[in-house]
């Protein structure tokens, strides 16, 4: 007999089935015994009946959490028994054969009370993740997630993008966060840096010649954790050659459209087209470069999503110690007509640069390259750094802008966060299956951790 998920059991009526999963919870009603039984497709009622001694007897052992296999006849229940707060509700499973597949202690929280959830303290939680994903709310997220990411590469493969994975073990360079780093055993004394983005690689494969790039891709930058921030995240990260800023905001508009009509029809989009508001204009009106244009009472309904393009921002900005830093970062391209400025009046300078906000929360930014290797090169030594510097950590780019490069432009959203909001959470780390605490520790693997003095001989560190 063939296995079956639970919510196929509505349109098997009088039909022996074979399930399997976890035991919900169990209750003795009389003489009977009812456990629900949960699967990934939801759960299902079954009943073990004292005529059946046998089974019976196997039926009393069971306590939540144990994983089961279960043969019985499904059969409709009678109409004051039905559950309309069950898909399944209508039916139960009469009980045939039992097998206890593997038991299950106490478990630290309880799971079969959804609404428990936000009794249960998050480092727990977060400690013994693989039971939290046991919860309902839980598995739909990660389900939601699943569709977004299937619909995000169906909606970019259908318009003439490439997916393309970039590596994770790359070079250190000056890009604006701190860097994760990763010795290497080869060469000591040298690291990889893990990538705060696929920026270089998605702009050398324009050079490469594929056009329309994308991918969904896992990001790191070492920067303190807040509530949409996290070491690790993962982004929707695009880039496209022969194109202006027009280009690239039409299809993410189209494809953040398609998504929510698609994936969240119940949500509503404010204003389509998106609007368009001048840096200068959001700080000066909203006080913020990610303002949240709801008004006080559309703040209130979880179903409406207003998002706006920000543009015009400067090109430069200082930095906590009053060194000029890159607004975005330092690939991105002046405007043509401040391009006068650079060697008088920096600061004044405003980038082709574009952030997409949803409600107040940052979901991305983007820009138009810079394409040209003198100028890239006159950025950087506007930044602070000399030319010798920048051939080391950047040689390669140089390099490669002068066999032919194309003008382009790309954008990264952010995947989570875009999650996050569609799912009316008030963190990243509810839409991320195994995330890191507020503090960036994973308590469930127990790390960062300690390593043992061989590794690190072998690796040629000292911990002082």
């Amino acid at each position: 007999m063939k296995r079956i998920f639970n919510q196929e059991t509505i349109n098997k009526v009088g039909e022996k089935v074979l399930l399997f999963g976890w035991v919900h919870f169990v209750r003795k009603v009389g003489k009977m015994i009812f456990i629900l039984l949960r699967d990934r497709s939801g759960l299902v009622q079954v009943v073990f009946l004292p005529a059946n001694k046998e089974l019976y007897e196997k039926a009393k052992e069971l306590r939540s959490e144990f994983v089961v296999r279960v043969e019985g006849l499904v059969q409709k229940r009678p109409v004051k028994d039905i559950n309309q707060n069950l898909v399944t509700g209508e039916i139960e499973i009469l009980a045939q054969n039992l097998e206890i597949l593997a038991e299950a202690k106490t478990l630290p929280f309880e799971i079969s009370k959804d609404e428990k959830k936000e009794e249960t303290k998050e480092e727990l939680r977060l400690k013994y993740r693989y039971l939290d994903l046991r919860r309902e709310k839980m598995k739909k997220n990660l389900i939601f997630r699943h569709k977004i990411v299937k619909f995000i590469r169906d909606f970019f493969d259908k318009n003439g993008f490439i997916e393309v994975e970039t590596p994770i073990l790359t070079k250190s360079t000056p890009e604006g966060a701190r860097d994760f780093l990763v010795p290497s055993r080869i060469e000591p004394g040298k690291f990889f840096a893990l990538p705060q983005a696929p920026q270089q690689y998605k702009e050398l494969l324009m050079v490469a010649g594929l056009e329309r790039y994308f991918q969904i891709a896992k990001c790191f930058r070492d920067e303190d954790t807040r509530f949409d921030r996290q070491p690790e995240f993962t982004q929707i990260d695009l880039e496209m050659s022969f194109v202006n800023e027009n280009d690239i905001l039409e299809i993410i508009e189209k494809m953040i459209i398609d998504l929510i009509k698609n994936v969240f029809p119940e949500k509503k989009i404010a204003k389509i087209p998106f609007p368009r508001i001048s840096y200068q204009e959001a700080t000066l009106k909203y006080k913020t470069d990610k303002p949240d244009l709801r008004n006080e009472k559309e703040k209130e309904d979880k179903n409406l999503l207003y998002f706006a393009w920000i543009t015009d921002f400067p090109l430069f900005e200082r930095d906590e110690k009053g060194n000029l830093a890159p607004k975005h970062n330092p690939f991105t391209s002046p405007r043509e007509a401040d391009l006068p400025l650079l060697d008088k009046n920096p600061e004044k300078v405003l980038a082709r640069q574009y952030d997409l906000v949803l409600n107040g929360v940052e979901l991305g930014g983007g820009a138009i390259r810079i394409s040209d290797p003198n100028l890239l090169l006159k950025i950087f030594k506007i930044l602070g750094h000399l030319e010798e510097e920048v051939k080391e950590k950047f040689g390669h780019l140089l390099e490669a802008f002068s066999y032919g490069v194309p003008p382009h432009g790309g954008i990264a959203l952010g995947l989570d966060r875009l999650l996050m909001i569609c799912l009316n959470e008030e963190s990243i780390r509810e839409v991320i299956a195994f995330p890191k605490t507020s503090d960036g520790k994973d308590l469930m693997m127990d790390s960062p951790s300690e390593v043992n003095k061989e590794q690190l001989k072998e690796l040629k560190i000292k911990i002082e």
